[in-house]
């Protein structure tokens, strides 16, 4: 593959949509084509499944359920939108991926992080990120900006302990892939946190830390 896969992730409330369209600016004005797309959503089948996986009047959903919906739109999003794109050599920037089903199926509903990945290799066939931006707040944190913005989604009204053990799972997650992932303090101010993006990135793009896309069983 001649493009690069960026993932953001973090707890709802991070300000991950804000520097994620701050970072396909910043890349773009370096000379990269970026994609910018999301998880759940991505392609018109992705984004009826995100309706129905984040829907309030299914609070009888399975947690297994769950996160067989999540994968399943994030191997169309795959197939049809994400690898096209790398193949064109383009950067990938996807607001979530595999780590959010890990951090919110595997932990969260407690189906554990081997089972959900391993459901999930199978989803993208074995792609996985370049580098991935954690962008890391508080629970209590997030749960305030979340109240803020009105009635949210199923998960977002999920109780706190659900957040909090989230929140835990994306910090252990963080030191088993130390390579891959870098957290970032999003308890910051908004330009304080555009520096430590845009020196991640710099980083990365003067020292070639951004290798090809790691693309196990594509074919």
């Amino acid at each position: 593959m001649k493009g690069k896969f960026i993932t953001i992730e973090g707890l709802d409330g991070a300000g991950k949509s804000t520097q994620i369209n701050y970072m396909k600016s910043y890349l773009e004005k370096k000379g990269f084509k970026v994609l910018l797309t999301r998880e759940p959503g991505g392609t018109n089948i992705g984004e009826k499944i995100r309706d129905i996986v984040l829907d309030k009047a299914h609070a009888e959903m399975d947690s297994v359920t769950e996160a067989l919906l999540y994968a399943a739109s994030r191997a169309q999003h795959v197939s049809q939108v994400i690898m096209p794109a790398l193949t064109r050599g383009e950067i990938v920037l996807c607001d979530r991926f595999v780590d959010s089903s890990m951090v919110y199926q595997g932990r969260g509903r407690n189906l554990g992080f081997d089972a959900v990945k391993a459901v999930n290799d199978f989803a993208t066939r074995g792609l996985e990120p370049n580098l991935t931006l954690l962008f890391n707040i508080n629970p209590d944190t997030s749960l305030k900006r979340i109240n803020e913005r009105g009635p949210g989604d199923r998960l977002e009204e999920e109780k706190p302990q659900f957040h909090f053990s989230v929140h835990k799972a994306y910090m252990d997650l963080a030191q088993r892939f130390t390579n891959r992932i870098k957290v970032i303090n999003a308890s910051q101010g908004i330009e304080d946190i555009r520096k430590e993006v845009e020196d991640i990135l710099e980083k990365l793009i003067k020292e070639g830390e951004i290798h090809e896309v790691s693309n196990r069983n594509c074919t």
